[in-house]
């Protein structure tokens, strides 16, 4: 036999008789950092040259087969769909994936600068989102490793509280159309009756080791709004400025590779701290009294607590595989915008008339709710709007995505109805659209179902659990 056979048959030996690497599991994982560079930044606060902590893009990618997804975290209030949409579409052509394998989503941190037009510093980062958003999915999936991947969860309820309260009696301010709600958000404590809805305490992770059991990669998730309390700096003027700051979705991310490697922290090891359907849920006392705090002590606090639940729920798990189905499943869901009611409309004509100090009287947000009455009222304005949903499997986990601000009840729903027994959901990805309350809460109206945070008929969120549940049964039946 010459040189050239004997190679032959070795390299068909092995074919035959080695497992094929592409049925494996590969994980890739980056953390890319988004700090401003150019100042003056926005903030909601204001204008600031200060910023507190580095925000990040951080992203993983799972491989196994011709099954791909990529999870993207984005250190900001929220993603735009446009944004999202370009930073996919860039990326797929540099790495070959297809964009409907790609999930980008938001932490909802409220500290982060805006991007846009008018200034060298919004414009400067907004330029800077773009380019670390294709950067983090790029270098992810450049990334690719052998990997294992194991699921656990476990329950944090102490800084999780639903901010939609019933109220005593004739304690209820008017709504921006000068009526009366049933709820009101992050009311006084003086007139609390009862909280109008749940809360999910549930954390959960997906923890990633290489195949010598290196930490790579953990995603954790929670249904929990951003914490606030982030530190200002008093310049000379006595002008107090804020400062850019990731909130406790970047402080989980700093400590949590101390919880999994102790002492001696995992070298690239990547934490990502997802938001859940957080969107009625925050870390404020309503009842009772927390002691005084120092500024960026309850982030501190907050991530903590998550990093210690985290640690708790990958301790309880109890294999690893290095060959979990790998899947994702995407559909655009045709939204019906709400229509106003002709009661509404007249109520809404008849504020504008008004001064603005007599508007700001009744309620702060009057006028702008009053003007997207009139607005949605409009012959011109669309009748439905396209989002993007979708459904993703790694192994028995099984997460889906909406582009909103999520109310709690319905990522309780999707968990409970969920053809997979781990199920999460991650809120503001692929583009926002305000809250999406359930038809319940709508009924009950507060801030998360006034028209301008929330935009669609009270029945959507039905519409895209529908879709969901289904999609998730199609995973389910992946072998």
């Amino acid at each position: 036999m010459n040189k050239c056979s004997s190679l032959l048959s070795f390299f068909l030996l092995c074919t035959l008789s080695c497992p094929a690497q592409t049925d494996l599991l590969r994980v890739g994982a980056v953390c890319v950092d988004m700090t401003p560079t150019v100042f003056p930044i926005q903030l909601r606060s204001g204008k600031s040259n200060y910023v507190h902590d580095p925000l990040h893009v951080r992203a993983v990618a799972f491989e196994r087969g011709e099954g791909r997804v990529v999870i993207c975290l984005i250190d900001a209030i929220g993603i735009g769909r446009d944004m999202s949409d370009l930073a996919k579409a860039r990326a797929a052509e540099k790495t070959g994936w297809k964009t409907e394998e790609m999930l980008i989503c938001a932490t909802h941190t409220h500290t982060a600068p805006k991007g846009g037009e008018g200034t060298p510093g919004k414009e400067a980062y907004e330029k800077l989102k773009h380019e670390k958003l294709e950067e983090a999915i790029v270098k992810a999936i450049q990334a690719l490793q052998p990997a294992r991947v194991g699921f656990g969860s476990d329950e944090e309820p102490s800084e999780v509280r639903n901010r939609r309260w019933f109220l005593e009696p004739g304690t209820m301010t008017p709504n921006p159309l000068g009526e009366q709600d049933k709820v009101k958000t992050n009311a006084g404590r003086n007139d609390l009756i009862k909280p109008a809805g749940p809360t999910d305490p549930e954390i959960c992770v997906i923890d990633v080791r290489t195949t010598r059991n290196k930490p790579l990669a953990l995603i954790a998730n929670y249904a929990l709004h951003y914490v606030g309390g982030i530190p200002k700096v008093k310049e000379e003027n006595e002008r107090l400025v804020g400062m850019a700051s990731a909130d406790y979705f970047g402080e989980f991310s700093r400590v949590m590779p101390y919880r999994i490697g102790g002492t001696n922290p995992p070298e690239d090891f990547v934490a990502l701290m997802t938001n859940g359907a957080s969107g009625d849920i925050n870390n404020l006392v309503f009842t009772g009294t927390r002691a005084p705090r120092s500024p960026f002590e309850q982030v501190r606090i907050v991530a903590s607590k998550a990093a210690d639940t985290a640690w708790r729920a990958v301790k309880k798990i109890e294999s690893y595989d290095d060959k979990p189905i790998v899947a994702v499943l995407q559909r655009e869901v045709d939204l019906p915008y709400r229509k106003p009611a002709k009661r509404e409309i007249i109520l809404a004509e008849g504020l504008l008339k008004k001064s603005s100090k007599e508007r700001g009287e009744i309620n702060k947000r009057t006028t702008s709710v009053a003007n997207r009455v009139i607005e949605y009222s409009g012959p011109e304005h669309p009748e439905t709007e396209p989002v993007l949903i979708q459904a993703v499997r790694i192994g028995e986990q099984a997460i889906v995505s909406m582009p909103f601000e999520v109310l709690v009840e319905i990522g309780l729903e999707i968990k409970e109805k969920s053809a997979f027994e781990r199920t999460f959901l991650i809120g503001l990805a692929n583009g926002g659209y305000g809250y999406l309350p359930p038809p319940n809460q709508h009924k009950l109206g507060g801030y998360e179902t006034w028209l301008g945070t929330s935009r669609f008929q009270p029945q959507s969120s039905d519409l895209l659990i529908k879709h969901l549940l289904e999609m998730l049964e199609d995973l389910n039946k992946l072998k």
